[in-house]
């Protein structure tokens, strides 16, 4: 007869369920790149939704080389100095992981690879902020050294055991408010002031080339956040599909309360709105999902919703040009979020910590607000130190004829909607100057 003391010594075991859905989840988040890509890209106009798309796309390969040569290792290894600033070089190049090392009950190989999804999105959610204007090497100089100096320690901060916003202040974030949403949003808001706004802002209309292709995106997204939220139960559990849950939920309330604002501010709901509340709602419920009920998170999907649909004009009261609303979604949804955990936590969920509402005072609330400025304050000065190099270095903002012209043709020597006819030497050399392009 096993006793409970030798099933409590005894080493983790590989479970099949955890490990095929944890298999599932990691494919689904990387699909929110693309997704993501999809969703910007019909947002920007004709001349730079290919750039747009490809800032996403090159990320993933970005991201993915820098994650497995040191970023696992600085973000998942041994905590240096029990501090729980940043995890140590153990696993250089992944080195001392096996097929046979296991993370809880799935192997270490899979759970590395589900937290690099985590990791490229975010660097992807930054390219919304400084669309239309963005040199393409400097991005791709910018994802490799914030994935490093930013992502990295924050990602060690929250998600790690020893992390100190998750072991010393016992922050709750159960998918990534702080890692993810707070973090890109106020990078993005630095790298927007470091580039400044584009030209024409404030002057002219900038509005999206494809609605269809944002919806479209905007599915895709919805459907990979399932993966998002759910796999960071790291099972096939109750927890997981509680997640899930609360995720469909908040998700609808975002999207209804957005447009009910739209209706009765503007006198119209729109397809931009319907999309971009939905995000919203999924924002704000991502550190949530597994500490509140069905309530609370009907409650925050609603309130993200509302408040980012007036957020997203902060940028023309304020003059900094967040062009596709990094900082009006993902850093104000990501910090109600975050911080309404402290209202609405229920010990059912989280096991131990509850919110105000649930007799828990005011002790969780203080901790995911001193969470949201660590994260939001570290994320933003780092981002605009190392934009402000790069611009320094190689210039980061593209050429105003480049920007005027179109990124497209500037920065990838192609177009997306060219009905006409480009040379074949154009791709050769200097010749790229003389093309034929004809346009309807």
């Amino acid at each position: 007869m096993t006793t409970p003391a030798l099933l409590a010594a005894a080493p983790p075991a590989l479970d099949a369920g955890d490990t095929a859905w944890l298999l599932v989840a990691t494919a689904l988040v990387l699909l929110m790149t693309p997704g993501l890509a999809l969703f910007y890209g019909g947002m920007v106009r004709t001349k730079s939704v290919l750039n747009m798309l490809m800032m996403s796309f090159v990320s993933i390969a970005l991201v993915t080389v820098v994650w497995l040569l040191a970023g696992y290792s600085l973000a998942f290894g041994r905590d240096l100095g029990g501090l729980g600033l940043i995890g140590s070089l153990d696993h250089l190049g992944m080195a001392g992981i096996t097929p046979s090392s296991l993370t809880g009950s799935v192997p270490t190989l899979l759970y590395a690879t589900f937290q690099l999804t985590f990791a490229i999105i975010t660097a992807a959610l930054i390219s919304g902020a400084v669309a239309d204007r963005a040199r393409f090497a400097a991005w791709v100089v910018f994802v490799l050294v914030w994935t490093l100096v930013v992502y990295v320690p924050v990602a060690h901060w929250v998600f790690a055991p020893g992390g100190w916003i998750n072991a010393q202040l016992h922050a709750l974030d159960f998918a990534g408010g702080t890692v993810v949403e707070v973090n890109s949003g106020a990078s993005g808001l630095a790298l927007a002031l470091v580039l400044g706004p584009r030209l024409g802002f404030r002057r002219e209309a900038m509005r999206p080339h494809n609605l269809p292709l944002v919806l479209l995106g905007a599915g895709l997204l919805w459907f990979g956040w399932f993966g998002f939220n759910a796999g960071s139960a790291l099972g096939a559990n109750g927890l997981a599909a509680a997640a899930l849950l609360n995720t469909q939920a908040a998700a609808c309330t975002g999207l209804l309360g957005w447009l009910l604002t739209e209706k009765l501010r503007d006198g119209h709901a729109t397809t931009l709105g319907a999309a971009s509340g939905a995000v919203a709602g999924m924002v704000a419920i991502t550190p949530s999902c597994g500490s509140v009920d069905l309530l609370g998170a009907l409650v925050i999907g609603a309130v993200a919703g509302v408040l980012c649909s007036y957020a997203v004009s902060w940028k023309f009261r304020f003059g900094y040009d967040d062009s596709l609303d990094v900082v009006g979604v993902h850093l104000v949804a990501g910090i109600a979020g975050t911080v309404l955990i402290g209202v609405f936590a229920t010990s059912v969920m989280t096991g131990g910590a509850e919110g105000l509402l649930h007799g828990g005072g005011l002790d969780q609330l203080w901790r995911q607000a001193v969470a949201v400025l660590a994260t939001g304050a570290y994320a933003f000065t780092a981002s605009y130190g190392i934009g402000k190099l790069i611009d320094r270095v190689l210039g980061f903002r593209a050429p105003a004829e480049h920007e005027l012209s179109g990124l497209d043709l500037a920065e990838h020597a192609e177009t997306a909607y060219d009905h006409g006819v480009i040379h074949q030497g154009a791709l050769a050399g200097p010749a790229s100057h003389h093309r034929e392009i004809h346009t309807p």
